[in-house]
């Protein structure tokens, strides 16, 4: 719960540095100091990115800044005059998403009128919808130039390796494959355990003890358990669909029933609901598992690894029939990446426990049981689930500089961005010739990194 609200806070303050910084300039020294073809940048747009981009800790030069702004504007110029259109469901989405975050980092629609000098949040919703839209018509402009390039070949990859020094050739990092068997923990049993323990609180608190004492005593979620559990006016969006259903059904004051989510379980008070947002107080705890759970498994798991090294079973018939995965059970147990569906791990792909298993084993040993974490929860934004499994290491691919032979993929994909690059790079020096563009001098002495800029700078 506390790392979502983290991810939005990360995205909205950076939104919220742009605004209250182009609101300290604007009607002060706010002035026009470039115009690309039909679009303006004034002096408060290139103000607010760089405090924007300070804030998150990324040196940024003014120059550079305006830079960044002008070869944006070259590009929604030509989506506008290719008719590039963009999916409004798709930026009314964004533009939600965007709005709960705000609307959670302030406290509330009062709190932001506020913050934006007694804009109204409609007229805020405007603006954000014409920046997604911008954003995104720039976005597609590139991904047209890249579309048009011809398809690159085998030949462009070796052309690309008989000119490049050997020495730039990127390294390859170490990769393994590996095969594992997996076994669960009883999670139904640790459920069972939690419920009776919520329920148990959940009865103190109506008997009279206060909520927000028992949340500081028990809750496991740290971001709000020391604040009595509160998590302060936030949007229903911000939260996993099951918390914002029971939350939202509440009246203040009320306790709701026990609350299921990929967190754990809760129990919730509301204090105050305003239109899409509530502030709500939690107890939230995660299932546990006893050293018994962990005994049983890995005494089944080292059977299984006795049998296999005996030739009594393969490990592929192994995992078939004991694994719990289903993920690698019907692969024999064969490990891939969830994200890109390759066999092959780096080492910073690896779950530390995985990579502890195996980082001393030979090609075909198999590791000891472990206890780890699966796939399931680093897919829905957490660490993982318990799991216990032993891992076979099936093959160790050593560091090497990138190859034709066996690194073909990694470098058609370095080629790509390379004609890419080079694509964009022609299209904007191009542009910058071609367009009416005018600079104020204020930006004279500016190095920009293209000659072109510093031609269209106007003459005081």
């Amino acid at each position: 719960m506390n790392n979502l609200l983290k991810t939005a806070a990360a995205v909205v303050l950076m939104c919220l540095g742009v605004a209250a910084s182009a609101q300290k300039y604007r009607g002060l020294i706010d002035k026009t100091v470039a115009v690309v073809g039909n679009e303006m940048i004034s002096l408060s747009d290139v103000e607010a990115q760089v405090q924007a981009m300070r804030a998150q800790g990324t040196v940024a030069e003014r120059c550079q800044v305006l830079e960044g702004m002008m070869q944006s504007k070259l590009f929604l110029a030509q989506a506008r005059v290719d008719s590039l259109v963009v999916n409004q469901d798709q930026v009314s989405a964004q533009l939600d998403q965007h709005t709960a975050q705000t609307l959670t980092m302030v406290g509330g629609e009062d709190n932001l009128s506020q913050y934006f000098g007694n804009k109204p949040l409609y007229k805020l919703r405007q603006e954000w919808r014409e920046q997604i839209e911008e954003q995104t018509l720039v976005q597609q402009e590139q991904q047209e130039i890249a579309k048009n390039l011809p398809p690159l070949t085998p030949h462009d990859v070796k052309q690309y390796l008989d000119t490049v020094d050997v020495a730039s050739l990127p390294v390859v990092p170490i990769k393994y494959q590996m095969s594992q068997i997996c076994i669960y923990p009883d999670r139904e049993a640790a459920a069972i355990a939690v419920k009776e323990r919520l329920l148990s609180i959940r009865e103190r608190i109506i008997n009279g003890e206060r909520f927000a004492t028992l949340a500081r005593l028990y809750s496991e979620d740290p971001g709000s358990s020391r604040k009595g559990g509160e998590l302060g006016m936030a949007s229903k969006s911000i939260f996993w669909p099951a918390f914002s259903d029971a939350a939202m059904a509440l009246k203040p004051g009320n306790i709701s029933q026990i609350v299921e989510t990929p967190d754990g379980f809760h129990i919730i008070e509301v204090l105050e609901k305003k239109g899409d947002m509530f502030n709500a107080r939690h107890i939230l705890i995660k299932p546990s598992y006893t050293q018994e759970d962990q005994d049983k498994a890995f005494r089944r798991l080292d059977s299984l690894r006795t049998a296999i090294q005996d030739s009594t079973i393969t490990f592929e018939l192994a995992a078939r029939f004991y694994s719990e995965d289903p993920a690698t059970r019907t692969n024999g147990g064969q490990m891939a990446d969830p994200n890109t569906g390759s066999a092959y791990f780096e080492i910073d792909q690896l779950k530390p426990q995985d990579y502890a298993a195996i980082q001393n084993l030979k090609v075909g040993e198999i590791s000891e049981p472990i206890a780890s974490l699966d796939n399931e929860g680093y897919q829905q934004g957490r660490s993982g689930n318990l799991v216990y499994k032993i891992v076979r290491l099936d093959k160790i691919v050593p560091a090497h500089p990138a190859t034709f032979e066996s690194d073909y993929t990694d470098l058609l994909g370095i080629v790509q961005n390379q004609k890419t690059n080079e694509a964009i790079n022609k299209f904007v020096d191009e542009k910058i010739d071609s367009s009416y563009i005018i600079i104020d001098p204020l930006y004279k002495d500016c190095e920009f990194s293209r000659p072109g800029w510093s031609k269209k700078i106007r003459e005081d």
